[in-house]
């Protein structure tokens, strides 16, 4: 509460909580009542965690009506008071997580899932370090054909992609300016921003961080950022997987390593190839790939992203320092030896995505598993096992997945997986247009 005394010109909050497709839900509530919220917390449906894209009830879900669509309870996460620096009127955020009435955690929430796994770390003495990075398009979408927006700076449009250039960065310098300005409030640790391969598409990594429930909201909150200050500017930010069927999609690329009780780095040897741990861990997360690829991708158009020769892995491999891998290992000095993590598109729930990577991670040191012998050249060339083809495929692959079931709770595979076959079904009628429409702002 102290942050809203020290902000008196807040007069209306948001509460909000991430659902299993990572959409916020949540109420606005006036400033003078924010005490109640933050001391004893508020009250939604469970169902509402378990919304399909379009916000509606997933249909025989048994949270609705076999058991009277109860409430549960949300309380504060440890974040606090937020700004909201792309609204108009000062107004505060405050993050939520849910809850049952009686204090348990709600097993159907995707930020108490991945704290269960952080859990896990901490029983074996380690904890995750964590860092994201991710990609979005700024796109006009006021006429029937998406294009990249006039620059505020000299008016003009880009036509194509223009890699690390500083061109294209400083056609959008305002808005980025604005926005690192938005994620130094909100303690967003948002470092290197870069032009990427497509047009108007850029990437901001998010700094290294020893907690990854911070981690994965920050990346949650980091999206309706770009969003919310891009329409301040008059276009979208969004992280779409593919909203142009001729350019590279949006990932959101995962660091991460692992300090043991002493701080020190288990994925370390001090030499370039890194330790039987690192290696474990990228056998535990070849492992679940298949399993995992629904996370990944959740949605219709995450496919369109995930085809050879498109900057977005297929096969499930490994390799040191290699831009096609699902898994690589970048270069850098041994203490800071670490795996990164390619599958995910931009579209994905930030906190079923962290909780996926490290939970197979983890799973691979505790079981001893040997990695396959890292490859090298272009990914697409190798005979590797393949991700799931399609959304279906993929469905299925994340409900039978025995190492989704020690990660994640079965209430939560079950809800969410009801989630995506009614997803999967009522896309089959929209058109392309109908469906950039619903995933440009949304995911």
């Amino acid at each position: 509460m102290d942050w809203l005394k020290e902000h008196p010109e807040v007069k209306t909050i948001r509460v909000a909580a991430a659902d299993l497709n990572g959409v916020a839900r949540g109420k606005r509530i006036p400033a003078r009542y924010a005490h109640k919220v933050f001391d004893e917390g508020t009250k939604f449906p469970f169902s509402v965690l378990n919304l399909d894209i379009w916000g509606e009830d997933v249909e025989d879900s048994p949270l609705v009506f076999q058991i009277g669509d109860p409430d549960g309870l949300l309380l504060p996460t440890e974040r606090g008071f937020l700004p909201m620096p792309w609204l108009d009127a000062p107004t505060a955020l405050l993050p939520l997580w849910m809850f049952h009435l009686d204090g348990r955690p709600y097993e159907g929430d995707p930020r108490q899932a991945l704290a269960q796994v952080v859990e896990r770390y901490k029983e074996a003495g380690l904890t995750p370090v964590v860092a994201t990075e991710l990609e979005f398009f700024l796109i006009d979408d006021s006429g029937r054909q998406l294009r990249v927006p006039p620059s505020p700076r000299s008016g003009k449009r880009r036509t194509g992609g223009e890699v690390l250039s500083l061109r294209a960065l400083d056609a959008f310098d305002q808005f980025f300016t604005t926005l690192y300005d938005a994620c130094e409030a909100m303690d967003i640790p948002a470092d290197t921003a870069i032009s990427e391969a497509g047009p108007g598409q850029f990437e901001i990594n998010l700094m290294h961080q020893p907690d990854p429930l911070k981690a994965a909201d920050d990346s949650w909150l980091f999206k309706m950022l770009v969003k919310g200050i891009a329409r301040q500017y008059g276009f979208a930010g969004s992280f779409m997987a593919k909203p142009y069927e001729t350019f590279s999609g949006n990932g959101m690329h995962m660091h991460f390593s692992i300090l043991d009780k002493s701080g020190r780095n288990i994925f370390d040897n001090g030499g370039d190839e890194g330790t039987e741990q690192l290696r474990q861990a990228v056998a535990g997360c070849l492992r679940a790939m298949p399993g995992s690829t629904l996370l990944f991708a959740p949605h219709e158009n995450s496919y369109d992203r995930l085809v050879p020769n498109a900057h977005a892995p297929t096969g499930i491999g490994w390799a040191y320092e290699n831009r096609t891998a699902a898994i690589r290992i970048p270069s850098s000095g041994p203490k800071a030896r670490r795996i990164e993590h390619r599958v995910a598109g931009g579209d994905v729930n930030p906190y079923l995505t962290v909780a996926a990577i490290l939970g197979a991670a983890l799973n691979g040191i505790l079981d001893k598993l040997e990695a396959p012998a890292p490859f090298k050249g272009n990914a697409y060339d190798q005979k590797l096992d393949q991700l799931p083809g399609t959304w279906g495929e993929a469905i299925d692959a994340f409900h039978q997945c025995p190492e989704m079931r020690r990660i994640f709770p079965d209430h939560l595979i079950e809800n969410f997986v009801m989630t995506k076959r009614q997803e999967l079904h009522y896309m089959a009628e929209l058109s392309d247009e109908e469906t950039v429409e619903l995933y440009l702002d949304t995911v």
